[in-house]
């Protein structure tokens, strides 16, 4: 597994790799391969990932702004430097009612 994207020894802030667009959500992937996905996304207000289910459970910490996400029937507003699991195989959704900024990890 090998990191993409991002430089090495360096000290970095996440949320500076992934720049707002209007109307639009923006996705830097650092790792992808069969046991590991590393992505840092920002949502410009008004976008949303619609309801869909993983084979690894996700983990998302906000790094900027604040995210709706919605795991199975259950809401919940994450807010900058907070973390949730969505677990595998249970719907879940995201949706940016302000501007945020996430790294999202799944584990397979």
């Amino acid at each position: 597994m090998t990191l993409k994207n991002i430089e090495k020894s360096r000290q970095i802030n996440l949320a500076d790799l992934v720049s707002y667009n209007d109307g639009q959500i923006i996705s830097r992937t650092l790792v992808q391969n069969q046991h590991l996905s590393m992505t840092l996304f920002a949502f410009d207000t008004g976008e949303e990932i619609s309801s869909h289910s993983s084979g690894g459970d996700a983990m998302v910490t906000i790094l900027d702004g604040s995210a709706l996400i919605t795991i199975g029937d259950k809401q919940h507003t994450v807010t900058q430097g907070q973390t949730i699991v969505m677990p595998a195989e249970v719907p879940h959704a995201l949706k940016a009612q302000e501007r945020f900024k996430m790294q999202l990890t799944v584990v397979f």
